[in-house]
């Protein structure tokens, strides 16, 4: 197995239990949350910064800055930016640093962008209807049911304002993915089996 999976997922769609099933199978590292934790170890930041931020809306800054990292100096010390961009961009350099270590899956955080030049990357995104997700949104975090619906709604604004700012592409578009799923059509195993055969196609090819 040499592909490197990202999921980018819908608010209490399955995406999480896909990616971690998915690893499980193909014996390789899974990241979610745990991303952040090694960001803010090799970054120096605190761990709580990361978590401040993560997959968050944030305020407007240097569009140049965000379509191209590197190009006004994120490693010098003659540019002084704001600390929701060093975070973002010491998670972008960790998910690089990764991928880099072989075949993995990573939930979230604009990972499809951050390795878009790879060609061993399968970019998958997870959706579902409101239906499907409400015992999950209800028994995995304990929203109570008068408030999973806008809960919801208002966690997948979060997601895809943080995700439309700091690429060029646009959240749950299927342009910006290789697969678009509804876990709801085949359930999280049969979602999980149809991305195995996916990998399984892919690298036939």
């Amino acid at each position: 197995m040499n592909t490197i999976i990202t999921i980018g997922r819908q608010y209490g769609s399955g995406g999480k239990e896909i990616g971690r099933k998915l690893a499980e199978y193909f014996g390789i590292p899974f990241y979610d949350k745990k991303l952040l934790t090694i960001a803010a170890k090799e970054s120096g930041i605190c761990e709580k910064m990361f978590e401040s931020y993560d997959e968050k809306p944030t305020s407007s800054f240097l569009y140049s800055l965000v379509m191209d990292p590197y190009s006004l100096g994120y490693n010098s010390g003659n540019f002084e930016m704001p600390l929701n961009q060093k975070v973002f961009l010491a998670a972008f350099d960790t998910i690089k640093k990764l991928a880099d270590q072989g075949p993995c899956v990573i939930v979230g955080r604009c990972a499809d962008y951050a390795l878009k030049d790879r060609d061993d990357l399968l970019n998958i995104f997870i959706q579902a209807p409101i239906e499907f997700k409400h015992n999950r949104i209800h028994d995995e975090y304990g929203i109570p049911e008068e408030k999973i619906k806008s809960h919801s709604i208002q966690m997948d604004k979060q997601r895809a304002s943080y995700y439309n700012y700091y690429t060029s592409r646009k959240w749950g578009d299927a342009r910006s993915y290789d697969l678009c799923i509804d876990s709801s059509t085949l359930g999280i195993d049969g979602t999980v089996e149809l991305i195995k055969k996916a990998v399984e196609l892919k690298e036939a090819r």
